[in-house]
């Protein structure tokens, strides 16, 4: 038996949680659901760093009508909400008939989350599969702007980003 209140009522997502969904494959913004983070506990840890992989990303390339394929990784350090994980898995596959540049996938990405989650911090890679010779790896960052720790992170991780430093196979540098 748990001493942990369970999540209930407004702390869980009412649009996909138990519920299948016809998919869609039309980019969504309005697929993303937030959950409450550390419902009514007081935890030990300082701080959480939740780490997102989507394995078998895709696209269209804007140019050509192609698909694109990537792994896209997400890192986040949340404030009051975390990413419903299903909803990320639905809204991933919304971009599967969308056409835009990998640069701006990841940026569109980067932006619908923090406008959701409104995070501490978060950081969105793309390895996007090469296309003609060349792999496209964007990058994108976001830190709240008055948050010292977070703009500190910010900053060390840009400073020292190598292309795909910050995947699972990689650990960024101390």
């Amino acid at each position: 038996m748990t001493d942990r209140p369970l999540r209930k009522g407004k702390a869980l997502p009412k649009a996909t949680l138990g519920k299948i969904r016809r998919p869609r494959f039309t980019y969504d913004p309005q697929l993303l659901e937030g959950v409450p983070y550390g419902l009514g506990r007081d935890f030990g840890a300082q701080s959480v760093w939740v780490s997102n992989l989507c394995q078998r990303f895709t696209s269209l390339c804007p140019v050509t009508g192609q698909p694109d394929w990537a792994l896209i990784h997400l890192n986040y350090i949340p404030e009051a909400r975390l990413v419903e994980s299903k909803s990320l898995k639905e809204y991933l596959q919304s971009f599967r008939m969308h056409g835009d540049f990998h640069e701006d996938v990841c940026r569109i990405i980067c932006d619908d989350l923090v406008g959701l989650l409104a995070p501490r911090y978060l950081e969105i890679l793309g390895e996007f599969d090469s296309r003609g010779s060349i792999a496209i790896w964007p990058y994108v960052q976001h830190a709240r702007a008055a948050d010292a720790e977070a703009q500190a992170i910010l900053a060390h991780r840009r400073l020292n980003y190598a292309p795909g430093a910050y995947g699972p196979r990689n650990p960024p540098p101390t």
